[in-house]
């Protein structure tokens, strides 16, 4: 038994290696992208900056925070992402928890007419089309009501409920409460785990999202952030930041893409900290039964 002891030790330090190396091919782009957006212009040039910042300055920041049409984008993506993830995790509550109920008729139809939603779908053109039809192009509800519930994380509440303790429904029954009040009473504590980890989800999904709006939205006062970081990147409003933040025209085109970048994520990540802890947890609870 004794001799089982090296093996295992030699076992988790090539699992700890390779975890240690994963972290670092992921934390390397983010530190070249940052090191890129607080070097200076000459040192961009010369290319002479690696992962630290060559003659640092924070010229490429002050360009961005001096644009009205950016700082407008991340308050519109920051208010869209709040009311977009609040109505998404309400309607998939109200249809996961219906779902697990096995009186309601017709439960396991409805059901499997959702997943074939994952599977098949119309296209871009039909799609277009319909919103169209429903005069939803051009305004903020083409960002939200398309994807307001994702097959995928209802099933995830769905299995979660279902692995909740039934006795606790029952007693509920008997004390007289209803299907709303055992929801909102019982349920809707218990399923926090969950919850905040489809809150990520959801919240992150709408946030990095801009190919809904790169198609349904022609206004640039409805640009989201990605949106506005996406024709930054293929140099279509390049100039325009320069032009609006600081007036340095030779302000190198690299600064300010690894800048908006930079300023797009942070938001987002910062948050990432407050639901980490239910993330695993969430998910693997979720995935109990299915």
């Amino acid at each position: 038994m004794t001799g089982s002891i090296p093996g295992k030790r030699k076992g988790s330090f090539i699992l700890s290696s390779v975890i240690i190396l994963c972290v670092i091919s992921c934390l390397l782009p983010i530190i070249y992208v940052l090191a890129i957006s607080t070097s200076s212009k000459r040192a961009i040039l010369a290319g002479e900056v690696g992962l630290l910042p060559v003659e640092f300055n924070l010229d490429a920041y002050a360009a961005i925070l001096k644009t009205d049409s950016i700082i407008h984008s991340l308050i519109f993506t920051a208010i869209l992402t709040v009311v977009f993830t609040f109505l998404a995790m309400t309607m998939t509550l109200f249809a996961a928890y219906p779902l697990t109920k096995s009186r309601l008729r017709g439960v396991n139809v409805i059901l499997l007419l959702m997943i074939f939603t994952m599977y098949f779908g119309g296209g871009i053109i039909p799609e277009y089309m319909l919103l169209k039809g429903l005069h939803l192009t051009n305004t903020e509800w083409v960002l939200i009501l398309p994807g307001v519930i994702s097959v995928f994380n209802l099933i995830i509440l769905k299995s979660f409920i279902l692995s909740l303790p039934q006795g606790l429904e029952e007693s509920a029954y008997i004390d007289g409460c209803s299907d709303f009040g055992i929801l909102f009473k019982i349920v809707l504590p218990l399923s926090m785990p969950v919850i905040a980890t489809l809150v990520l989800f959801y919240a992150v999904g709408r946030w990095n999202g801009f190919q809904d709006a790169l198609m349904f939205i022609s206004k640039p006062e409805l640009y989201p952030i990605q949106l506005v970081l996406y024709q930054i990147m293929t140099g279509l409003s390049d100039s325009e930041v320069m032009k609006e933040g600081t007036g340095q025209t030779n302000m190198v085109s690299e600064s300010i893409k690894s800048a908006s970048i930079i300023f797009a994520t942070l938001p987002i990540v910062a948050v990432y900290p407050f639901l980490q802890k239910y993330f695993v947890s969430g998910v693997m609870i979720g995935a109990v039964k299915g």
